[in-house]
């Protein structure tokens, strides 16, 4: 008989508590205080079930996305709407909440296997490695261990496997997604790599205005539905398609960045 409860992973789910409660603590202030989070579909997140949902996002920092997601989920169930005042929603926080990230990130150093414990499901990459490209079979237990995530909770994944915008969608999600028929939910982030360093650790500059837009759960034909379907889904969803990708003229440059600090200005109060 085990003297604590552990999540399906092995880890002890009262230290998890304490990691996830330290962890909010010490970055609260990266998106409610020297930046600023805007948040939209904080009522998506209320509605969904205790299991089986798959959140799909662009990456734009190793850290400062998850956690920043963290955040504004434990709000949400707290009843906050669009915002993360208050930071005592982590005193009880989710705690089958996971993400899926690359093993040789989570192993680079303390902070990344403190961050770890706190819900990783670190997988190997078979596209890259040690910053090199290379061309490896998927491990079937890395598919297993997020099916077992899914299976008690919530996952985030990053379907580019990368921080640089509009990189193609991994096939891996799609298959994912026709095999465990999880709740598709996608989440559309910016600013992050304004902010932030590429880690996501480091804090590169201040007063920069943060959004996350949560969206309506996809529509999915599990069974008929084709991996190349689900991925341009996908695409469109995170707005990641190539197609959106456009040269933006200096002129409308200039206005969006003008119309981006009156947003910062707005939005400049704890």
């Amino acid at each position: 008989m085990k003297l604590y409860k552990q999540d399906p992973f092995g880890n002890a789910l009262f230290l998890k508590k304490f990691l996830i409660r330290f962890i909010g603590a010490i970055s609260h202030q990266r998106y409610q205080g020297f930046n600023k989070l805007h948040i939209e579909g904080s009522e998506i997140i209320r509605n969904l079930p205790d299991s089986g949902v798959l959140f799909v996002s662009n990456h734009q920092t190793y850290f400062a996305d998850v956690a920043a997601m963290m955040h504004v989920f434990n709000a949400a169930l707290s009843g906050r709407d669009d915002n993360i005042k208050n930071v005592g929603y982590l005193w009880q926080p989710k705690l089958n909440l996971y993400y899926v990230a690359a093993l040789e990130t989570m192993k680079s150093g303390i902070l990344p296997k403190i961050f770890a414990y706190t819900g990783s499901i670190s997988i190997e990459r078979t596209w890259r490695s040690e910053g090199k490209d290379v061309n490896r079979q998927v491990k079937m237990s890395d598919v297993s261990s997020i099916s077992k995530a899914l299976n008690d909770g919530w996952v985030i994944t990053f379907p580019q496997g990368t921080t640089t915008p509009f990189k193609p969608i991994r096939r891996g999600t799609a298959h994912i997604i026709k095999r465990n028929k999880p709740i598709v939910i996608p989440i559309v982030i910016d600013g992050f790599r304004r902010a932030y360093d590429k880690k996501g650790l480091m804090l590169k500059k201040r007063n920069v205005l943060q959004s996350m837009v949560i969206k309506k759960p996809l529509d999915i034909d599990y069974e008929n539905d084709s991996v190349e379907k689900i991925v341009e889904q996908l695409q469109f969803a995170i707005e990641q398609h190539p197609s959106l990708l456009k040269v933006i003229p200096v002129e409308e440059y200039a206005k969006q960045e003008e119309a981006l600090n009156k947003k910062r200005n707005f939005f400049d109060f704890y």
